[in-house]
């Protein structure tokens, strides 16, 4: 699952993982990205320390068996962190998914928690363009969610996710146990407070969100982009 920052993709993951057939895992190409580029997120140090940070190793452990000998691995991944020359077609194997939200609503979010220098932050750019070349590669529209939709009906939209990625629906995706996971990032302490709060998706935010200026700017710099991956959305 591809997704930018603040974008319910820590509660997919959640959502996915109450499932007994799944394993997850978190932003596993976060450390590398973080080593490479220096970018200052809040417990950088900290992560690339407890990450395995080359990115080749990283993408060979994707590319093998799922822990725990699970027959579903669902890999939570953000465009912006694929470092290298490593990409999407790096994964021919994987079935691939993209998560979307409403650019103002994810940047009203994340700067909550860190400034944002950019659209590339956000990762909308370089997200549609592995979704185009996801969906040239397999023929089709690769499978596309937006936030809202799964917060506004979260059992009819999942059920279509999972008919369109082949695997069976399971009612258990609609809640979980409250807390942190062994499988959740470091980082987690920092992002996570409203998820580990959870035990289901909450409700679709009825407002959209006032920015300032600047963010305004970094909004409308990724809608276009939001757009036409929307058009695709089940």
């Amino acid at each position: 699952m591809w997704s930018g920052p603040r974008n319910i993709s820590s509660a997919m993951m959640r959502s996915f993982g109450a499932r007994q057939d799944c394993a997850v895992s978190d932003e596993p190409f976060y450390g590398a990205f973080l080593a490479a580029s220096k970018a200052p997120h809040p417990l950088a140090a900290q992560v690339i320390a407890d990450m395995d940070c080359d990115w080749r190793s990283v993408l060979a452990t994707l590319s093998g068996a799922a822990p725990g000998g699970k027959p579903v691995w669902y890999q939570k991944h953000m465009p912006h962190h694929m470092v290298g020359s490593v990409t999407i077609a790096d994964m021919p194997h994987h079935r691939h998914a993209f998560l979307i939200r409403d650019p103002a609503r994810m940047v009203a979010s994340y700067s909550q928690k860190n400034e944002i220098v950019g659209p590339e932050a956000l990762g909308y750019a370089q997200m549609r363009r592995y979704f185009e070349l996801e969906s040239e590669r397999a023929g089709c529209a690769a499978p596309v969610v937006d936030a809202d939709t799964i917060l506004a009906d979260p059992r009819a939209t999942l059920e279509r996710l999972c008919l369109a990625l082949g695997i069976g629906w399971e009612p258990a995706m609609l809640s979980w146990a409250s807390g942190a996971r062994d499988t959740d990032g470091v980082w987690g302490s920092h992002w996570y407070d409203k998820v580990n709060a959870s035990t289901g998706f909450g409700p679709r935010p009825a407002i959209t969100p006032t920015l300032t200026t600047e963010y305004a700017a970094v909004a409308q710099a990724c809608r276009a982009d939001y757009e036409a991956l929307r058009r695709f959305a089940i």
